[in-house]
């Protein structure tokens, strides 16, 4: 089956201008354009536009809840896809393994915390593994700890700046810089968990490093991009402990066409950008910075990777003409891109299960040569397929993402 639906951009303050509608060329909402949601998630579950195909269920999540089977998904659509349009930046974030899921909220529910509690860290028992696709010409992001010796480069280079300047206060400076000795590790969870003390030094820290940053502007290479990153982040959230957080991690500019895995416990914020975003259908997020919301500081800690790893870029495998595969080392979901046209008439996919697509580009036919049957996806069009539908023949001209589990359900 061919199922189409839809959905409305959800009006985070963060979102954009209108940047979802004009990619998909819909009306605009008149609100901030954060995320689109493609999926169950019963947060913003996509509505079925037609419900007489499904039995009469009005959304994803109604007719998976209890469809008999018919969806294909057995009871839970195991990936949420969303179309990103950043703004301005989000919080500093990370995702517990699955592991700490279950435990966190087994803990949560035995403590009665309500589920849309503000102080809740756990909505549900799954991981939140996540990759993100950039469609703008640039997707703006930190992204994971910078290695030990670009940081302490840093702190060093606005200990230098501090000491010209005209009335130098090496004090929180050098606090950090204690903070910050020891292997990668040690130093690594001694930095963070002190900068998100709320002590009064650290937001003594907090001002003196946007003040030197500001100073700044002139600066070259690797310190231009961390003092500049500063300067944005303190203009949105002055006197947050992130705005010095960004300094430990990789700033991290995705061309369009290029992609992200994030794993669990990665420290990461988007900054700016358009992109598509496939993840584990789950709603856990430790926050770390950047935000008025609720941080819990020791969870946040046992959550995160301390560790210096290299930005994880997912590169595509080319399975056949026409096809773009990007599969993290999970069975969660894989995120597939198609472009069909005059290179390529005709573009072959079999998704492992039940796939969501939504076309950013032209206008692309899909078609089942095992059932016959064929959609048309326009431009902001999208889909859900069912199983049953076996191999995926794309075809006319455009672009389109498929959404499907990595493995089968």
């Amino acid at each position: 089956m061919f199922v189409p639906i839809s959905n409305t951009p959800r009006d985070y303050a963060w979102g954009s201008n209108g940047a979802i509608s004009a990619l998909l060329g819909t009306e605009p909402t008149g609100r901030p354009e954060a995320e689109l949601w493609l999926g169950a998630h019963p947060a913003s579950p996509s509505v079925i536009d037609d419900p007489a195909l499904v039995g009469g269920a009005p959304d994803l999540a109604a007719w998976i809840a209890d469809d008999g089977g018919a969806s294909g998904a057995h009871g839970q659509l195991p990936y949420l896809l969303k179309i990103l349009a950043a703004g301005g930046p989000l919080s500093l974030q990370a995702h517990p393994t699955l592991q700490l899921a279950r435990e966190g909220f087994a803990r949560e529910n035995a403590q009665g915390l309500a589920i849309d509690a503000p102080n809740r860290n756990y909505k549900d028992a799954l991981h939140k593994p996540e990759v993100v696709y950039a469609l703008s010409d640039t997707f703006e992001a930190l992204c994971g700890f910078r290695p030990l010796g670009e940081i302490r480069a840093i702190v060093a280079r606005l200990q230098a700046l501090n000491a010209a300047a005209a009335a130098p206060d090496g004090g929180p400076l050098a606090a950090l810089a204690e903070h910050l000795v020891g292997d990668t590790t040690e130093a690594l969870e001694n930095a963070v968990a002190w900068l998100l003390s709320g002590s009064a030094e650290v937001t003594a820290l907090v001002a003196r490093v946007t003040d030197l940053s500001a100073a700044a502007e002139l600066e070259a290479g690797l310190h231009a991009v961390a003092f500049a990153t500063v300067r944005d982040l303190a203009l949105d959230y002055p006197g947050d402990p992130g705005v010095v957080i960004s300094l430990l991690l990789n700033r991290v500019t995705l061309q369009r066409g290029e992609a992200l895995f994030l794993p669990a416990g990665n420290i990461h914020a988007y900054l700016e950008g358009l992109g598509v975003e496939l993840m584990a259908a789950s709603d856990n997020v430790l926050r770390g910075g950047l935000t008025p919301k609720y941080i819990d500081v020791p969870e946040l800690l046992k959550v995160l990777r301390f560790e210096s790893l290299p930005v994880p870029y997912l590169e595509p495998g080319h399975p056949s003409a026409g096809i773009e595969e990007f599969q993290p080392d999970i069975t969660d979901f894989v995120l597939v891109r198609v472009v069909v046209g005059d290179r390529v008439e005709d573009a072959r996919y079999l998704p492992l299960g039940p796939a969501i697509v939504i076309a950013t580009a032209g206008s692309v036919t899909v078609s089942s040569p095992s059932t016959g049957r064929r959609v048309e996806v326009p431009r902001g069009g999208s889909f859900y397929i069912t199983p049953e539908e076996g191999e995926l023949v794309f075809s006319g001209a455009g672009e389109l993402f498929l959404a499907a589990p990595g493995a089968r359900l």
